[in-house]
């Protein structure tokens, strides 16, 4: 609030060249009001030194703030001060915006709480995470402060991964994300202020493979022809095939989870989880020697970690002239397979050991193909009973 204008007062534009004037002096101090801020005026004293000064009302009374002689302070900055005063003297009582201290630079705020974060997630998913940030978000955000990214700069980083670095970034924002959650947690960042909501990725193209029974017959036989040097690795392959499973489940698989006809996971992607076993998947299980230092089912040579299968596959699949063919595709095509034996997608769904029927949705165009085969076979033979074709 400002007092009144007073319609005696003297009145000027408050500038440097004003305050340079030889103003008349009187017996008594008089003041001088600014034509364009009010409350902003220039107190002059019968010593003839010229004072800045701003008047206003604040919580019911009538408040002068000298600011400067103006010898000492600029007619401009004078009046930018005079601004502030009267704007938070405006603004007195209304809530204000928190204010966030300074906050570390991103690389230090990760080397600090990394472990604190990660403490909820998978080693897998911490590994993964980790490549995220060392790779693809430190260095665009690892020398910026915690609280000084906002979504603009999301948005420029986003556009900079346009075309081979569009993976990268899918994988890379929700860690981004986490980060700066944790730091809203700890009062690092406004609550509600993550750049990252809201940050759309990019649209890839889902990648399907489905084995055909050609293909499969040829795994099959190089699968045999494996046998004898790597039988792990081949029993590796095998259950993957029959069950429908993830690789990691069945590379960190232990003796004590193996409950025949089934495999009960205390703990897995979508948490615990039962694998059924068919009678193919339980042949392949006791086929396999158990080794007295070891608790794996497929330990490696040490016996603590478990078999590298990652990499046998890679010049397995070569082999069978099958390079496109990743180790997920078996799963993909173990689902292939039961919806094209009529199995319903709710039941592939609890096979898979999928926590969202949304999850199995993505099989549903396999079932309209077999749809459309019996269609078009029943339509062949009634085409054929009314003499249509022979």
């Amino acid at each position: 609030m400002v007092p009144k204008r007073r319609m005696s007062a003297r009145r000027a534009l408050l500038d440097g060249n004003f305050a340079r004037r030889e103003l008349p002096l009187r017996e008594r101090e008089y003041c001088i009001w600014d034509t364009e801020l009010a409350g902003f005026g220039l107190r002059v004293r019968p010593s003839g030194n010229y004072f800045w000064f701003v008047r206003l009302r604040h919580r019911g009374k009538h408040r002068r703030i000298t600011l400067g002689r103006t010898d000492e302070l600029e007619a401009g900055l004078a009046r930018a001060q005079a601004r502030r005063i009267l704007a938070e003297a405006a603004l007195d009582g209304l809530p204000k915006r928190a204010v966030v201290k300074a906050t570390p630079t991103m690389t230090d705020f990760v080397e600090a709480y990394w472990d604190d974060l990660s403490r909820v997630w998978k080693p897998s998913t911490t590994k993964r995470n980790w490549d995220a940030w060392r790779l693809t978000i430190k260095p665009t955000f690892g020398d910026t402060r915690v609280a000084d990214i906002l979504p603009p700069d999301i948005h420029r980083w986003r556009d900079g991964c346009a075309g081979e670095s569009e993976v990268k970034f899918n994988r890379a924002v929700p860690v981004l994300s986490a980060l700066f959650k944790y730091a809203e947690a700890l009062k690092m960042r406004r609550p509600g202020s993550n750049p990252c909501r809201g940050m759309p990725r990019y649209k890839r193209q889902s990648v399907e493979r489905y084995l055909t029974p050609a293909e499969y017959r040829r795994i099959g036989a190089a699968l045999r022809e494996a046998e004898a040097d790597r039988p792990a690795e081949v029993a590796i392959a095998r259950l993957l095939l029959f069950t429908g499973a993830r690789v990691g489940e069945i590379k960190n698989l232990r003796w004590e989870w193996v409950k025949p006809p089934r495999l009960v996971l205390p703990d897995s992607k979508t948490g615990p989880k039962v694998i059924w076993l068919n009678t193919q998947a339980q042949d392949v299980l006791a086929g396999i020697e158990r080794r007295d230092d070891s608790a794996l089912v497929f330990p490696n040579r040490t016996g603590k970690c478990p078999l590298n299968f990652d990499t046998w596959w890679y010049n397995f699949r070569r082999r069978c002239a099958l390079p496109d063919v990743r180790i997920h595709d078996l799963r993909h095509s173990f689902a292939s397979t039961a919806i094209m034996d009529n199995v319903p997608l709710s039941t592939i769904g609890k096979l898979l050991g999928h926590k969202l029927v949304e999850t199995t949705a993505k099989y549903a165009h396999l079932s309209d193909d077999v749809i459309g085969e019996a269609a078009e076979r029943v339509s062949g033979s009634l085409a054929q009973a009314i003499g249509i074709r022979p």
